[in-house]
């Protein structure tokens, strides 16, 4: 028996005859009539007798009653679900993020996505570049959001935006007192910034080169955010991205470095898996975040969002 059928048979049962079933299906009684017909000749059994001019279940059809009606409800189940999925009311997003977007703009979009899709279960990694892409590939994550634009097979990078490494330095620092710093200002210094294989770290080195120096941290580190205890320690000066609200963090400051070394700001998607229609929503709410961030105070002269 198809869906169908078994709503047919359903109904016949509720309702005791065939006029009233009809009348509940908004078909006609001929209709209702063939459509029970043939789901008799599948099962291989009559549903209904006809005794003294009533419409009688069969034993067989008082047994299968309890399943229709289990059928039934997971059926609505079902249909309820779909369509709250339709609605972003249900389903799960999940979102992996470096540590510079969880920390600056990532909140807002989570903000605004959750009062647009309260019924929306949402999953959260906050992983290094490399977890992320793996994350990715296995289809642990639906949506990444890094610093980072290269190309890497079966991902894909939609660059919405570029922020500005930094020099992070303890507030104390004499050089805390200058508006900006450049790369005669950290002769010796102890240095801290990314690995060389990192795309930062790629980018700081190629800058340094134009300058005709050498990029030589004393401590390299795969995440920015393992800076900040360093520097607060007084260990060194970092070099970092300019997406994280450093200004939030006691003991340290952060000034503007050139030569600029901008650093772009992606959403990274599988290219195998296309996103629901949820996901998407949420997607744009991520644009829509970083332009926020952009333009407040802690991103202003270091985020600029994608033209």
């Amino acid at each position: 028996m198809n869906a169908r059928q078994i709503e047919v048979f359903r109904t016949i049962m509720r309702c005791g005859t065939l006029t009233g079933a009809a009348q509940a299906l908004h078909v006609s009684q001929p209709a209702l009539s063939q459509l029970l017909l043939h789901a008799e000749d599948q099962l291989g059994f009559k549903l209904f007798q006809r005794l003294g001019g009533r419409l009688v279940p069969t034993p067989e059809a008082t047994q299968l009653y309890p399943e229709a009606e289990r059928l039934h409800h997971d059926l609505e189940s079902f249909r309820r679900y779909a369509a709250d999925l339709r609605q972003g009311q249900a389903g799960t997003v999940r979102l992996g993020s470096s540590s510079p977007p969880a920390l600056s703009f990532l909140p807002l979009a989570l903000r605004q996505f959750r009062a647009l899709c309260p019924g929306m279960r949402l999953v959260s990694f906050v992983v290094p570049m490399e977890v992320l892409a793996e994350k990715l590939e296995r289809g642990e994550v639906d949506l990444g959001i890094a610093l980072h634009d290269a190309p890497q097979a079966m991902i894909q990078a939609e660059l919405i935006g570029r922020t500005e490494v930094v020099c992070l330095l303890p507030a104390r620092h004499p050089l805390a007192a200058e508006a900006s710093l450049g790369i005669a200002d950290l002769a010796g210094e102890t240095l801290i910034s990314y690995r060389a294989d990192s795309l930062p770290g790629a980018r700081l080195e190629a800058a340094f080169a134009r300058e005709g120096a050498r990029l030589r941290p004393a401590v390299e580190i795969d995440v920015s955010l393992l800076a900040l205890s360093f520097v607060q320690q007084g260990i060194g000066l970092a070099l970092v991205d300019g997406l994280i609200p450093w200004a939030g963090f006691p003991g340290v400051v952060a000034r503007p470095f050139h030569p600029r070394v901008a650093l772009p700001v992606s959403i990274l998607t599988s290219a195998r898996r296309p996103l629901s229609h949820t996901q998407e929503q949420f997607r744009g709410e991520i644009r829509r975040a970083l332009a926020l961030y952009a333009a407040a105070p802690e991103g202003r002269g270091l985020v600029q969002p994608a033209a």
